[in-house]
């Protein structure tokens, strides 16, 4: 191999991103709540950018069914602005052609600038006080509900910090996720164990019931107490046959336990008050703030027109005062150059938002007109649609559209959906036509939902009533979507009562000679089901 130094020229074509597309992408990317506060932190960081007083009282946002205007409610620039684009080798004249007066905005005395009051800071005191008393006040976890418990124990200092040990270690629904073995210290005292076998008896003796259990047999024996009705049969059903419960094998526990049907369904349906997941009380659920990007609203000729909601966003310009100051002879060369630097920046952020609007409100008005089956009829009538068919259609690349409705919402008379929500696929109907596959879903509960609960259709069943329907699905894609529904299976579904009742009427009806086909029972014999068959335990 030859290695030595030396110049050559070489043509190669190489695909660079600029930094000023880079930053459209991500303006085009940000939901209207985020796109607020990226425009506050640039007014912050770039001394150039500023809102433009005179353009922010802009027209009120229209009532839904109101008839659309033809401008937008806002817009990013003001209409005697041209675009702003300063050149790094000349001072670029024609962008500066508006003067500004300097000492209008600044004036050289101090005694203009009023200076605040006692009585005025006295006042702003008072309302950051308000403020912070009508804050939301933390809610209490469980860590700190069990530790106040855990005050009021006189416990010896080796069992307290066991007990502290195991309530920071327990899981958002109030298990124990790991054994008591490794929560022993290898350098600790000896005799570790012992104490934390003793802490884990009195935590779980705490409020709420059933906390620090390891797993939901442990958990549901915790919480059912000596005087509860049937307390001895309720711990016999958890201990030994919880599985069976969950799997809905009613016939199994029957024989096994020797308890009646009814007396298995009144013992279920004790269960169902106790709490699979004791901890669970103390979580506070995360509430995700969803404003509107896009508004849809019907036409008077029927039809349906988009328009971005974006009256919050303020008008932005680039500041006069430095526009002057890159006209003024007497600003040095350095701080010109920074100026130049920063009055790009502030210019590409509105061309930014700009563009983001025009890209926002076409792939909407796209998805809108494609999808105007769902505004009028509802979700069943969804259409299967890519975002390859949309980018052709307004011209841009699939990965411009998959931004464009990227945590992107659009109001509609049918409630608020994200964008994403009109990009499905389907399937084939026996009519050749393209079936969505939120209807097929639709389609599926509502035959579960009308089945006969004595007899519940399979999996199999199921894709025979669908092509009833004309929806041609395979069985592993029923199963699928069942799952997904949180459907459990035929069998979890099967009312053991009402088929054990209309076995008795069948066995009737023969003996008096009548024309009636028995009722098939399927008894399941041994397995283990899933715990989601006791409705909610197994959550």
């Amino acid at each position: 191999m030859r290695m030595s130094f030396g110049q050559e020229m070489r043509l190669a074509q190489k695909q660079v991103l600029a930094p000023r597309m880079i930053q459209s992408m991500e303006i085009l990317q940000l939901p209207v709540m985020a796109l607020e506060e990226r425009i506050e932190q640039e007014i912050q960081n770039n001394e150039t950018l500023e809102v433009d007083e005179a353009g922010s009282d802009g027209p009120a946002a229209e009532p839904v069914g109101a008839e659309a205007q033809p401008e937008p409610a806002v817009s990013t620039k003001t209409v005697d602005e041209m675009p702003l684009i300063v050149d790094q080798d000349h001072a670029n004249q024609a962008d500066f052609e508006r003067s500004y007066d300097w000492s209008a905005e600044y004036p050289d005395s101090d005694d203009d600038r009023s200076r605040p009051s006692a009585a005025q800071i006295e006042q702003a005191g008072d309302r950051y006080l308000d403020v912070m008393a009508n804050m939301e006040e933390r809610p209490e976890t469980l860590s700190d509900h069990l530790h106040a418990q855990l005050a009021n124990e006189e416990l010896p200092p080796a069992v307290q910090a066991a007990a502290d040990r195991i309530i920071y270690n327990l899981d958002s629904n109030g298990y124990l996720p790991v054994p008591l073995a490794e929560l022993v210290d290898p350098e600790g005292p000896a005799g570790q164990l012992e104490h934390l076998e003793r802490a884990l008896r009195v935590v779980q003796a705490m409020d709420p019931p059933g906390v620090a259990a390891r797993d939901l047999k442990e958990c549901l024996l915790l919480q059912i107490r000596d005087d509860m009705p049937n307390a001895r049969k309720l711990r016999r059903l958890v201990a030994d046959h919880l599985e069976d419960l969950a799997g809905n094998r009613m016939p199994l526990i029957e024989r096994k336990a020797g308890f009646s049907l009814d007396e298995i369904e009144e013992l279920r349906e004790q269960l169902h008050t106790l709490r699979p997941k004791p901890g669970a009380v103390f979580t506070t659920p995360i509430v995700v703030a969803v404003k509107p990007d896009v508004y849809v609203e019907q036409q008077p000729d029927g039809s349906w027109k988009c328009r971005l909601e974006d009256i919050d966003l303020p008008n932005l310009r680039i500041s006069p005062i430095y526009r002057e100051m890159l006209l003024s002879p007497d600003t040095d060369p350095a701080t010109r150059e920074y100026i130049k630097r920063k009055v790009n920046s502030a210019q590409w952020l509105i061309d930014a938002i700009e563009q983001r609007r025009s890209t926002l409100l076409k792939t909407s008005q796209a998805i809108v007109d494609h999808q105007t089956r769902f505004l009028t009829e509802g979700p069943e009538a969804l259409e299967p649609l890519k975002m390859q068919q949309i980018a052709d259609r307004i011209g841009m690349h699939v990965t411009t559209v998959s931004r464009a409705v990227d945590d992107k919402w659009l109001q509609t008379p049918r409630g608020i959906q994200p964008l994403r929500r009109f990009f499905v696929g389907g399937t084939t109907s026996a009519d050749g036509d393209e079936v969505a596959w939120d209807t097929v879903r639709i389609k599926l509960q509502e035959i579960v939902d009308g089945e006969s609960k004595d007899r519940p259709l399979s999996d199999d069943d199921l894709v025979e009533e669908l092509g009833k329907q004309g929806i041609k699905v395979a069985r592993r894609t029923v199963t699928k979507y069942r799952k997904a529904m949180k459907i459990p299976s035929s069998r979890q579904r099967r009312d053991w009562k009402l088929a054990r009742a209309n076995e008795a009427d069948a066995n009737e009806a023969d003996a008096r000679g009548l024309a009636v086909p028995p009722v098939e029972i399927d008894i399941a014999a041994n397995g283990h089901g899933s715990l989601s068959g006791l409705n909610g335990l197994g959550d």
